[in-house]
């Protein structure tokens, strides 16, 4: 996957507030290069990420019940509120991005995470359910072709990048996800069972750049790589030593870094520099060529925005910029 795939930096998705046309307006006027289509799930349900991917769901829908997103048969008030909400956020970036080409991220929770978050009829994460995980997988392999035809339907000139938000897969992985009676745990997925899965569903891109993302600790770089990942995106922060190699083959590979650097909640902030340091010393243990950093590496938030005062959120949307230009100036 070529490095003109992706741009220097971007967001995850997520921003604070509930104006679809000044996120929009945010999101391309920050990021000129590799803009992405916001969520603003301060809008309520059907605006946060289970709700939103399950709008988008084909032949299967889900209501808001006390417990958390339900399947059901038909779509009800949550399902036409996620799908109102889509189009608007649509409507707003199609206005702010007329004859822009070049790359253009939108995102969806990836299979694993949507069958730990969202409950059969007897109340349980489809998780448990091998049938429901694969009928779940199929259904958002279907309605993710459909969105990214929309999507290119309405700005024609970008070249689609599909990012998949997994921040349950680790837990999924290791068996940590809860019962609904939360005494027990789902048993650990079968990792090849995993990975095949998340091979079909971002295979619905075609040839087309594609990322997973997860701001959960011990990301699985090797199982997302063989699953067809062209980029990893991950929170910079919750890397240690023991993931070098790992991140040293990803490189070698072809796979491109999200590094998220940048905190997700409002904070102190470094200078531009500062925000990379760890990227250029990550580089330098692994014994990697500086050149490659920019060719190799997008900046990026550690994880969305929606806990962000709006004022910090388009701060940290304009330190992403900066940051990944002080990369690119000064790789040494």
């Amino acid at each position: 996957m070529t490095a003109s795939a992706f741009g220097a930096a971007t967001g995850i998705g997520s921003l604070p507030g509930g104006d679809a046309r000044e996120a929009a307006k945010a999101v391309t006027g920050t990021f000129e290069d590799f803009p992405h289509l916001p969520e603003l799930p301060a809008r309520g349900p059907g605006a946060d990420m289970i709700g939103r991917t399950a709008g988008m769901l084909v032949e299967l829908y889900a209501r808001v019940e006390p417990s958390g997103w339900r399947l059901g048969d038909r779509p009800g008030r949550d399902t036409k509120r996620a799908w109102s909400w889509l189009g608007e956020d649509l409507d707003a970036l199609e206005e702010f991005t007329q004859g822009y080409e070049g790359p253009l991220k939108v995102q969806a929770v990836g299979p694993w995470t949507l069958a730990a978050n969202l409950e059969l009829r007897n109340g349980e994460a489809a998780l448990g359910d091998p049938g429901a995980c694969r009928d779940l997988a199929a259904s958002l392999a279907e309605g993710l072709r459909l969105h990214l035809a929309e999507v290119g339907r309405r700005i024609p000139g970008a070249r689609l990048v599909l990012q998949l938000d997994e921040p349950s897969l680790t837990a999924v992985l290791r068996g940590q996800v809860r019962t609904a009676s939360g005494y027990r745990t789902h048993r650990a997925a079968d990792r090849q069972v995993v990975e095949a899965t998340l091979r079909d569903v971002l295979a619905v891109h075609g040839e087309g750049p594609t990322v997973v993302h997860s701001c959960a600790p011990d990301v699985p770089f090797a199982l997302l790589r063989r699953a067809g990942a062209s980029a990893v995106s991950f929170d910079f922060s919750l890397l240690t030593e023991r993931d070098d190699d790992v991140i040293g083959e990803a490189v070698e590979g072809g796979t491109r870094l999200f590094a998220g650097v940048v905190p997700g909640t409002d904070g102190p902030m470094s200078d531009p520099a500062g925000s990379v340091m760890g990227v250029r010393t990550l580089w330098r243990r692994l014994g990697l060529r500086p050149e490659l950093l920019a060719e190799a590496v997008t900046i990026t938030p550690s994880c969305g925005l929606a806990g962000a005062s709006p004022a910090y959120a388009r701060r940290a949307l304009a330190q992403c910029v900066r940051a990944a230009r002080s990369l690119a100036d000064n790789p040494e």
